[in-house]
């Protein structure tokens, strides 16, 4: 990994294993972006970057992507919400830019899975498959959120060794 983890937040998945995972409340640097959700995370770190290098905060890994409305469900435009985790929740930016909002995460229940290599778009579709598929077979949880992609190397780090994780908020159903 090429930056430190937030404080409390657990190691990343083992590569291709499926696991059920606690992350701490935590707050974040979000940028919002409508369209094409295959270019969020490249739109994103732009004015991302300039927030956490104004407010000196430092950079930490994972970068979150969270994917709040998804092609094909009716007049949704596609969305994502990509973030950039503060190293603790109690950090207080002394300014914000209009395009970014500072957010705060509850503390949360996530199944997940473990990912080596390129971050494409079809590995995240395949994954998330893979997670919907267990969550079918484990039916003691449910879906309380929207899924999401953290990614822990920089761009820099070469394609066959990057880390990622594909995640589903989940709680125990009733």
């Amino acid at each position: 990994m090429s930056a430190y983890l937030p404080s409390g937040f657990p190691e990343p998945a083992e590569i291709g294993a499926i696991k059920v995972k606690q992350y701490p409340q935590y707050r974040a640097v979000t940028y919002t972006h409508a369209g094409d959700l295959r270019q969020a995370t490249g739109v994103a770190f732009n004015p991302l970057f300039q927030h956490i290098s104004n407010n000196q905060i430092a950079m930490t890994t994972p970068v979150e992507a969270r994917y709040t409305a998804m092609p094909g469900q009716i007049d949704a435009v596609p969305q994502a919400e990509v973030s950039f985790l503060y190293p603790s929740p109690n950090i207080a930016p002394s300014s914000v830019n209009s395009t970014v909002s500072v957010t705060d995460t509850p503390p949360m229940t996530v199944v997940s899975i473990g990912l080596q290599g390129a971050y494409t778009w079809e590995s995240y579709e395949n994954n998330l498959q893979k997670l919907q598929d267990w969550l079918q077979e484990h039916p003691e949880y449910v879906i309380v959120g929207p899924p999401r992609r953290f990614f822990y190397n920089s761009p820099m780090t070469a394609e066959a060794i990057k880390i990622s994780e594909v995640q589903i908020p989940i709680a125990l159903s009733k």
